[in-house]
């Protein structure tokens, strides 16, 4: 976030809503801080005890009526908890932890939830203030270790700003660009006594912080939809930023108006329907031909809600160079940072297509017959496809082809990890709505996955919720099976498991030789074996059924193509969260694939 919130003395009120009913007499801070986040309306937190933070644990339980307190088995799985939590409401997100390690096992999930823009408020216990700088048994300098990855940080030195302080962290992680909050809090703070009425709608003091976006310009508006009358070749670029602004509906109504294009960042999937017939589905690194090639000739990119991020544009210099470019966001650092705009608009994306659909007429629709017709040709030459090796062998792209097959007529939350089965899945699974897909997008988080669908199956009790993992991936936040058992959290895993390192594997085969450095996931037999991997299967290691089993959660493996839709039917049906442990073949690489750096010219297909 750019905004320098130290530069004026200005004083934000905000109007006072409906809030639920908490004391406000005869608390403790840690009390008064419990208090204040179920006056934000929060009603989940994902919170791990310890030393520094044992106060705040007691005083959850004494609101437990009012908020859920879901015991997470690690910290980074709380964080990442709190991510799908947010990512699937738009609501901010609550993790709490202790001081010292318990906070440091957050830096990763507030490293995430800023790069993808997550609105997630992380309250860390710190040891008493007369401690800090003393290096205190589990001191750690939160604050400062996490200055460069969060939106803001505060830290609770006196009792009476724990009301402001609360409310102040939910407007700053959920307003403008929403983002990640920090509030480290003191013990002896958190065990103060009140000595007064606690009022929880303070007035808050953010000296310089403005999120407003000015009113949208009806110059720029004009400017716009003249450079798509004039078009013969535009395209929607569309990003994250359409979802986290609700404006999905606005975006189809527009799309559909003026006949365009749509082709989505990894972050944007289900903003505009995959299974829309003017999808161009995913772009960039791991996406389709025809989104790259559409964007590559494209004369018009309207990019909408996106950062030009390097893993879409590749070698930026190439990227989309034939184009004039119209770019919204609410960011305005965002604007030229990363590509000239031609027509800069600095607003909220919802009411910038509000002020496009409201000004355009049929006679602005441009004539796009010959674009169409070329995008038609490039889907029927280069569709998403995947040879079948035979044997009665499960690859990962037809695992979750059959996937979306039996469960597309569902409304399914999806969760995924990092690797080659998170770009199968955005590849594959198409998305028609908006928060139905979560995925570690900026960061490449691995272990996001399993602890990021617990948050969404919290938020959403009664939801179909998949967490698509990779058996690397999936390892990094196992101890989460403990969670999702206790908690009663009926979640899916849907496992591919090839035994492999399979994302840092393709690399090697691509541009390494084949030379395997550390990739192989299973024991090592003899030294000529030794990070190379044989692929056949016959000792899976480790067991990921009996290890799903031993956590009291139902689990079954499957290897045969034939017996995979039986499969996944019982994970589905079954009542409870279920493992179903797909064995895949280790030597598939995820394409079309465009190498880092690169253009569109290099585009891998085969």
């Amino acid at each position: 976030m750019a905004t320098d919130l130290k530069t004026s003395n200005t004083k934000v009120k905000t109007a006072a809503a409906a809030k639920p009913s908490v004391p406000t007499r005869d608390l403790n801070g840690a009390e008064v801080l419990v208090a204040a986040l179920i006056n934000q309306g929060v009603d989940n937190v994902f919170a791990y005890p310890g030393g520094a933070s044992m106060p705040i644990h007691q005083a959850l339980t004494k609101f437990k009526t009012q908020v859920r307190t879901i015991l997470p088995r690690h910290e980074q799985g709380g964080g990442f908890a709190a991510e799908g939590y947010a990512r699937a409401t738009g609501k901010v997100g609550v993790c709490i932890a202790t001081s010292g390690p318990g906070a440091t096992n957050f830096v990763t999930c507030l490293a995430d939830a800023k790069l993808d823009s997550i609105p997630m408020v992380a309250i860390t216990g710190q040891v008493a203030r007369h401690f800090i700088g003393s290096d205190a048994f589990q001191e750690t300098p939160i604050v400062e270790v996490c200055r460069a990855i969060t939106k803001h940080h505060f830290m609770i030195t006196n009792f009476e700003d724990i009301p402001r302080i609360v409310k102040e962290a939910f407007h700053i992680a959920s307003s403008g660009r929403p983002g990640p909050v920090l509030i480290d809090f003191p013990k002896d703070v958190q065990l103060e006594k009140s000595k007064g009425e606690i009022n929880y709608d303070p007035e808050m003091d953010l000296p310089g912080y403005h999120p407003e976006c000015k009113a949208v310009s009806t110059s720029l508006v004009r400017k716009t939809i003249a450079a798509i009358r004039e078009s013969k070749k535009p395209i929607l670029y569309v990003g994250g930023g359409a979802i986290s602004s609700e404006c999905s509906a606005e975006l189809y109504t527009f799309a559909k108006a003026a006949g365009i294009p749509v082709a989505m960042t990894l972050m944007g999937l289900g903003a505009f329907p995959g299974s829309d017939d003017q999808s161009l589905h995913m772009l960039g690194m791991h996406g389709t031909v025809y989104a790259n090639y559409a964007i590559n000739d494209a004369d018009l990119l309207l990019a909408f809600g996106v950062r030009f991020d390097d893993r879409v544009t590749g070698k930026l210099a190439e990227f989309a160079q034939h184009g004039k470019v119209v770019h919204v966001d609410n960011d305005a650092s965002e604007i030229h940072k990363n590509r000239f705009a031609d027509i800069a608009i600095h607003g909220d994306l919802k009411e910038v297509l509000q002020a496009l659909n409201a000004a355009w007429t049929e006679a602005d629709k441009p004539d796009t017959k010959a674009w169409h017709k070329q995008i038609a040709e490039w889907k029927a030459k280069f569709p998403l496809r995947y040879n079948d090796p035979g044997r009665d062998l499960i690859l990962g792209q037809h695992a979750i082809d059959e996937l979306y097959r039996l469960t597309k007529t569902q409304d399914v939350y999806m969760a995924v990890g990092v690797g080659q089965h998170q770009m199968w899945a955005a590849q594959f699974y198409k998305f028609d709505k908006p928060r139905r897909w979560m995925s570690s997008s900026g960061l490449g988080s691995m272990g996001f996955g399993l602890p990021c669908a617990m948050g969404v199956q919290a938020a959403l009790p009664e939801k179909l919720v998949i967490d698509i993992d990779g058996d690397g991936s999936f390892l990094m936040n196992v101890q989460e099976l403990a969670t999702i058992h206790c908690e009663k959290l009926p979640v899916k895993i849907f496992l591919l498991n090839n035994q492999h390192l399979g994302m840092v594997m393709q690399w090697e085969d691509r541009f390494m030789k084949g030379n395997r450095a550390h990739t192989y996931l299973g024991p090592i037999d003899n030294p000529e074996a030794e990070g190379k991997g044989t692929g056949d299967h016959t000792e899976l290691y480790p067991n990921f059924v009996q290890m799903a089993k031993s956590f009291g959660v139902n689990a079954r493996s499957v290897a045969k193509k034939s017996e995979l839709e039986s499969a996944i039917k019982e994970m589905i049906e079954t009542p409870g969260p279920f493992l179903l442990d797909v064995i895949c073949p280790y030597q598939e690489h995820v394409l079309p694939m465009i190498p880092g750096g690169k253009g569109v010219r290099d585009i891998i297909t085969e």
